[in-house]
């Protein structure tokens, strides 16, 4: 990052030649309305109106012509500064001439060049001597033609001493413009690193952030935060709706109560599909509406850090399980079937070992799932022909759970889809799915109670698989939950399926997401790892 001084080009000179010039192209139309509607014992231009009326006109002229210079800025400024001061001499003494001498009081013309001159060249007593010179030479010529008294030599000293008086004065108010435009050039300098500082900073923090104006405009993100929207789209200048509809939704809906909790779980899908991200906003300024600053939070990290401390927890309270429950367990639920064929039991004692044998079974479950879960470290992936893998899977699930197979439809998107996941554990999450898809869709009108829809994310081509019903969904308060360990919103349920699903997944490098479906209904997404992606790290490995 270079951080060198520049200077800048003379910007306020410039704009002193051009207010000088806009005076050039005034001065030849007053002198000229007033030599042609003054009666001619009084006007100006009285002694020589032909050499007026082409003075004026040739000065008309090299004003117009030096708008041109002036915009293509050639030549530089100085010697612009230069000829401007002789063409204004030169005309000036030609129109004093022509018009009787200084005795026509227009000499005071030379005050505004002169002064201006002054003020780009450091070159004071000569500016003001080209003034003088040529004012004292047409004097003496207008006395010697005898348009002009002897009494005039004495205006026209008195005018060449305001010249160099003027010329004099501008010194120390150029030095000041000057001192003063150099404070202002350095601190133009200081405000550009600072801006590139802010900017190198912003785009190497580890934090992923983003600006958004109140037209929803994208004004500024890093690096970090436009892999996360998508390279492609979440530029500057960029509308967020276009990088990210979701997004856009949580800062419209924030906008509107901005110190008011989320209404439900604000999170969404990074663009490669394989992080969980939750954005935070921070207005900017006192304006509202206002362009607010956007923290985008990779909640995998923090949830990586959780679920190991679940993990060892977990693994901790199996081992405790194993020893001191399952075998307790195991003893009632014996004798409670030992109990349930004795002949001399009743309705009411049938109930209640019915009751001993279901809940036996339940503690049996959650020891098993908690035992699973301890002991699934270990990954075996293999590639599979997604498609081929799920018409497998359907035929055994309804053979096994007696579903007819019209109840569960398989859509495949782009055609033949390869993943890389170990068998057992992809098995194992689908059908804890599409056991809960069929519990809780399974009074749905539509024959198609659940949907399996496999494809390619959009922009990143990372595989997926969809577990799609039209059950009642779940409500917002519990979305957040329904992957902690323990959490269930049924009777009989142990809070583990989801929680299992999504660890397998994970350690197979993939991701489970959950939103709600249009029209009712929920959707558990499954996004897989490109096995492009697990060739290339194996390659570099």
């Amino acid at each position: 990052m270079a951080m060198t001084k520049r200077p800048a080009p003379a910007e306020l000179a410039w704009r002193v030649l051009g207010l000088l010039n806009f005076y050039r192209l005034l001065v030849p139309l007053v002198l000229a309305s007033l030599h042609f509607f003054t009666p001619d014992t009084t006007s100006i231009g009285w002694a020589f109106p032909r050499l007026f009326v082409i003075t004026t006109a040739v000065y008309f002229a090299i004003a117009i012509a030096m708008i041109l210079a002036l915009k293509q800025r050639w030549p530089k400024l100085e010697h612009q500064a230069w000829l401007h001061i002789v063409v204004d001499v030169v005309t000036i003494s030609l129109l004093l001439y022509s018009s009787g001498g200084v005795s026509s009081g227009l000499g005071m013309l030379l005050v505004i060049p002169v002064g201006a001159v002054s003020l780009l060249l450091r070159r004071a007593f000569v500016i003001a001597a080209i003034a003088a010179l040529p004012l004292l030479v047409q004097q003496l010529l207008v006395h010697l033609t005898g348009l002009a008294a002897a009494a005039d030599y004495t205006a026209a000293g008195v005018l060449g001493a305001i010249l160099f008086v003027i010329a004099l004065g501008a010194l120390p108010l150029a030095d000041r413009i000057r001192e003063t435009e150099e404070l202002v050039r350095q601190r133009d300098v200081d405000l550009a690193n600072l801006a590139e500082l802010s900017q190198y900073i912003v785009q190497h923090l580890r934090e992923s952030i983003l600006v958004v104006d109140v037209d929803d405009r994208i004004r500024l993100i890093n690096e970090s935060a436009a892999e996360i929207l998508g390279d492609r789209r979440a530029i500057p200048g960029a509308l967020l709706g276009e990088a990210s509809p979701r997004l856009l939704y949580f800062l419209s809906t924030w906008r509107q109560e901005p110190n008011s909790p989320p209404p439900g779980p604000a999170s969404f899908v990074a663009a490669d599909g394989g992080r969980v991200i939750q954005p935070h906003f921070a207005p900017l300024g006192g304006a509202n509406p206002g362009p607010v600053l956007v923290f985008l939070e990779d909640t995998s990290l923090l949830d990586e850090s959780v679920r190991q401390t679940k993990l060892a927890a977990l693994g901790r309270l199996s081992a405790s399980i194993a020893h001191e429950i399952r075998n307790p367990v195991g003893a009632m639920s014996h004798a409670g079937q030992l109990l349930a064929e004795s002949p001399n039991l009743g309705a009411d004692e049938h109930r209640l070992t019915e009751i001993i044998r279901t809940n036996a079974e339940r503690v049996s479950t959650i020891i098993n799932n908690v035992m699973q879960l301890s002991r699934r470290d270990v990954t075996r992936p293999e590639r599979l022909t997604l498609v081929d893998w799920l018409q497998d899977f359907r035929d055994e699930f309804c053979q096994t759970t007696q579903t007819s197979e019209t109840a569960i439809d398989v859509a495949v998107e782009g055609g033949d889809i390869e993943i890389r996941v170990d068998p057992s554990h992809l098995h194992q999450v689908l059908w804890n799915l599409c056991e809960n898809a069929l519990k809780y869709a399974g009074n749905a009108d539509s024959t198609r109670v659940v949907e399996l829809r496999c494809g390619r994310m959009a922009g990143t081509g990372r595989p997926f698989l969809e577990v799609a019903d039209r059950g009642p969904g779940i409500d917002r308060q519990s979305v957040d939950r329904i992957f902690e360990p323990f959490f269930t919103s049924s009777k009989g349920g142990t809070g583990l399926g989801l929680f299992i699903a999504r660890e397998l997944c994970q350690c197979n490098g993939a991701l489970l997401v959950y939103e709600p479906r249009g029209g009712g209904g929920s959707v558990f997404r499954v996004i897989f790892s490109d096995p492009k992606r697990w060739q290339a790290r194996a390659a570099r490995a």
